[in-house]
């Protein structure tokens, strides 16, 4: 188990360290309503919602309805905290090869307030030293990468590191993702530069060793790289799925069993939808016989179509196809004005003028006014926690 107690694998050596005796961080913070944003990158947008939102919580407590009658806490909140790996780097330690580290802003300031962070650092666990030379990725097969000496070729850490992922893979049960540092020979998750055996040019075709051996054993465990997150599509993209994959651990530590497993498929339906209406059809089918103990052996496969189609990247087409599918269960609920304000802002998400957060706000406030028990189970309005504004920017 990583988490909470890093096994010595991992260079711990107390309760609540992992990674070279880097401590467990374990943030917890609350942001109650959108008002209490912070305003940054693209204001406007934050700015639509913060207004939208209030104008319709007016709205409803001045006669249109309760805005608590759906419940108030999100299926995001609602879910156990995931753990997350990172490297050690982008969390501020000072433990990349010149002493230094990439502090990263988003995974420290935001993302840990809502998942308990595992620091990893592959080249310290194996014992380099702070500061210490530094490594490249050597080889003519960018399966089989060498990792050595810039300076001096004679030093080979390519089993070290090696050895250290296979124990990390290994007792990963507990984690729900990785974010990787980029570019990093032993952590990087893609485009990492690989210099030819007989000298010459870099071509970035490889993986660092660390982040390799994790996306080889184990291709359903969300992982990327800090840099990657800084598209909004990748970023939501990649919460999401830790967060699918938390809920999936919850499922499996319950027990799972033939109504459990329905039940967890058909809260996810929307989610999957936007992302494959094939894929989605394609888990009905692994479901459709779950008689005896097939539950059991029909979850492996379910879980590995879920995390392969959630993988892929969501239009706005496919997000205005799964909410004109939600705006049916209002038909018969809101009058002809209210149906034609939701159409257009559907509408106008679809036409790039307005952030998916806008018809989504939208539609949570006339569920709250209109609840409708099977809408409320689904995990597609509140995927992940809200105050990351991960929908603000797509």
């Amino acid at each position: 188990m990583i988490h909470p107690c890093a096994p010595a694998a991992f260079g711990g050596e107390a309760p609540g360290t992992a990674g070279a005796g880097l401590p467990v961080y374990s943030y917890r913070f609350s942001v109650s309503g959108l008002s209490a944003w912070p305003r940054r990158g693209k204001d406007c947008y934050t700015t639509i919602v913060q207004v939208l939102y209030n104008s319709l919580r007016q709205r409803a407590n001045t006669g249109s309805g309760s805005m608590t009658t759906r419940t108030e806490k999100s299926q995001s909140a609602a879910a156990p905290r995931p753990n997350l790996g990172v490297s050690a780097c982008l969390l501020g330690h000072a433990v990349r090869f010149d002493g230094g580290h990439k502090r990263d802003v988003f995974v420290v300031s935001e993302l840990s307030r809502y998942t308990d962070i595992v620091a990893f650092c592959p080249e310290t666990a194996i014992g380099l030293p702070v500061p210490r030379p530094p490594i490249r990725l050597v080889g003519d097969d960018p399966a089989r990468p060498r990792a050595v000496g810039v300076r001096d070729p004679s030093i080979d850490v390519t089993e070290q590191l090696g050895d250290y992922a296979e124990s990390v893979a290994g007792n990963a049960a507990t984690i729900d993702g990785f974010v990787l540092k980029k570019d990093s020979p032993s952590c990087g998750m893609t485009r990492v530069k690989l210099y030819p055996e007989s000298g010459g040019p870099a071509a970035r075709s490889t993986s660092g060793v660390f982040g390799r051996v994790l996306q080889d054993r184990l291709p359903q465990l969300p992982v990327e790289e800090e840099g990657r997150l800084n598209d909004p599509v990748l970023r939501e993209n990649f919460v999401n799925r830790v967060f699918v994959h938390r809920r999936w651990r919850a499922l499996c530590d319950e027990g799972i069993t033939a109504a459990r497993l329905i039940d967890f498929h058909t809260r996810h339906k929307y989610l999957v939808m936007a992302h494959s209406n094939a894929a989605y059809r394609r888990l009905g089918t692994l479901l459709s016989n779950l008689a005896g103990d097939r539950a059991q052996s029909a979850a492996p496969a379910y879980f590995e179509t879920l995390m392969e189609a959630l993988e892929r990247r969501v239009n706005r087409a496919r997000h205005c196809n799964v909410m004109q599918h939600v705006l049916g269960y209002l038909k018969k609920r809101i009058d002809a004005g209210d149906k034609a304000e939701l159409t257009d802002a559907i509408e106008r998400y679809r036409r790039e003028e307005v952030p998916l957060i806008v018809p989504i706000t939208l539609f949570r406030h006339y569920f709250r006014v209109h609840p409708d028990p099977y809408i409320s189970s689904q995990v597609y309005l509140d995927p992940h926690p809200e105050a990351l504004r991960l929908r603000n920017l797509i």
